[in-house]
């Protein structure tokens, strides 16, 4: 098989990069069907832009940079929050139907650490399916895109030049292993909140991408940053639903098992202090015996069910009815602040291999994503990788191949077992709360799987991520945004960023 330009991954950053490349004939290429497997169709906080009438892109920079812990990339946060409403319009555009006020003006919403109402939603609590469904159908009807459905990306193909030249390919219906040749490729897998035992995110999220490009030679930028949504429905099921932000936005209250209101003794901001720091403090009151609850009866009550169909739906399965009980909470890994370093156009540090979307560190949410900023950042950066590539002279690298050739392994997934016991290490000692005795034994126990009797293409790749979250913790000896460590519980004074060119963590599989 070949492309001129290869994208992989079909969420939300894949679908609008490849709609925005037209005239240029795309191919995206998805392990699952169109639409079913992201993360996208779960988001359900919504998208922020600057857009209503008291609003600014300079404030809506300010909010992104202040969340970020001092990590955030001015430029970047600069041309994210310029491009909101841009985004916002050309979203609409393509049918996307964002809720609206009864005088037709876009209903916007607010969560944490925002300084005005910002975020637009749809059908309430359904913004990423409402996206996503807008941009599926554009895509099937683009003449330049074509949708290669049930294939597995195992890793990039590189030539002698240390170019991307496409990727390596297992095509599901066919059983068959094949090389895919493209002169430009563009990752847009998503996250890897799958690694950890407890998530927001579909479990098959195990960070794929980040280990392709990790493998390639890529600089991976501040791993050890990953968010935990405080507010998980702790209703036992594996991955976690989410209880949006947007109902804390909306006046619900964190409380602990007797109903007393706790998010003040930890910040003033109270229920709407940034992520990391209310994750920290419902993780705080749980271990503590107290509990943590979220409280929307009075401030949500009667609309429940209308105004947040997906959470109302999460509580009936566990028969909880949020219009007049508590829901119980606990953080889950949700999001990836750091990922593949990529310039302000989208462009990786080796050739023929671009990043888009939750799987790049572009330097837009630093230390601590600002709310609702995952969407929007997916959309602005994605057009600009196609204003690079639209015009742009393409060759395909000649003679790629995977590094190493160390895909001589199963193509199938990681096993069930092995995963669990993945999962269950990283939330012991690389989640929320961290510090250098368990990581490294984290560390130690990930080279040991590296041994498996069991290796799949799948967990090969779920360790080498894992491994590069697990060393960005223990090098950063300090607590700052979402990496807290119990050993170094001060920020240092000095704000760095973490960057690992992973390949020497791999020259011994060949």
């Amino acid at each position: 098989m070949q492309s001129d330009i290869l994208i992989i991954g079909a969420g939300v950053a894949g679908l609008y990069t490849a709609l925005k490349l037209a005239p240029r004939p795309v191919t995206i290429v998805t392990a699952r069907p169109l639409g079913e497997g992201g993360a996208t169709p779960w988001a359900q906080g919504g998208l922020a832009a600057a857009v209503g009438p008291d609003d600014t892109p300079n404030l809506h920079f300010a909010d992104t940079m202040q969340a970020g812990a001092g990590l955030v990339d001015p430029e970047a946060a600069h041309i994210l929050a310029t491009a909101g409403p841009v985004a916002v319009e050309d979203l609409l555009r393509l049918g996307v139907e964002f809720d609206r006020d009864e005088n037709g003006a876009l209903k916007l919403g607010r969560e944490a650490a925002h300084c005005r109402n910002r975020i637009v939603h749809a059908t309430g609590d359904q913004a990423g399916a409402a996206i996503m469904k807008a941009l599926i159908a554009a895509a099937r009807r683009s003449e330049h895109i074509t949708i290669l459905e049930r294939i597995v990306v195992e890793d990039l193909l590189i030539d002698d030049h240390n170019v991307v030249g496409g990727a390596l390919v297992y095509d599901v219906e066919a059983g068959e292993r094949e090389a895919f040749e493209a002169g430009e490729t563009v990752l847009a897998t998503g996250g890897l909140g799958g690694l950890y035992a407890v998530t927001t995110n579909p479990k098959p999220a195990q960070g794929h991408g980040l280990a392709f490009a990790a493998r390639a030679g890529a600089m991976i930028r501040d791993p050890e940053f990953v968010q935990f949504h405080p507010t998980a429905l702790d209703i036992g099921l594996d991955p976690a639903p989410l209880a949006t932000e947007a109902l804390r936005g909306d006046g619900a209250v964190l409380v602990n098992k007797d109903g007393k209101p706790f998010m003040a003794n930890y910040h003033r901001d109270g229920d709407l202090a940034p992520r990391d720091i209310v994750a920290r403090a419902v993780e705080a009151e749980i271990k503590a015996g107290r509990g943590a609850f979220l409280d929307a009866r009075d401030a949500i009550g009667a609309k429940f069910p209308d105004a947040f169909p997906s959470v109302f739906a999460a509580c009936q399965t566990a028969k909880i009815d949020p219009r007049t009980e508590l829901m119980p909470v606990a953080p889950a890994a949700h999001y990836h602040m750091g990922g593949v370093e990529t310039d302000l156009d989208g462009r990786t540090s080796i050739l023929g291999l671009w990043a888009v979307g939750e799987v790049a560190s572009t330097g837009v949410h630093g230390a601590n994503r600002l709310a609702s900023n995952s969407l929007l950042e997916a959309i602005v950066f994605g057009a600009r990788i196609a204003d690079q590539l639209r015009e742009a002279p393409i060759e395909l690298s000649e003679e790629a191949g995977a590094p190493g050739d160390r895909m001589e392994i199963s193509p199938l997934p990681a096993p069930a077992g092995e995963m669990m016991k993945l999962r269950k290490a990283m939330t012991e000692h690389c989640a929320l709360i961290r510090e250098g005795e368990g990581l490294a034994d984290l560390l130690e126990l990930i080279h040991d799987m590296h041994e498996s009797e069991n290796m799949t293409s799948g967990l090969k790749s779920a360790l080498v991520t894992a491994e590069l979250i697990a060393q960005g913790a223990l090098a950063r000896e300090e607590s700052r945004g979402g990496h807290f460590r119990s050993d170094f519980p001060e920020k240092d004074d000095e704000a760095f960023h973490t960057e690992i060119a992973a390949t020497h963590l791999y020259e011994d599989e060949a």
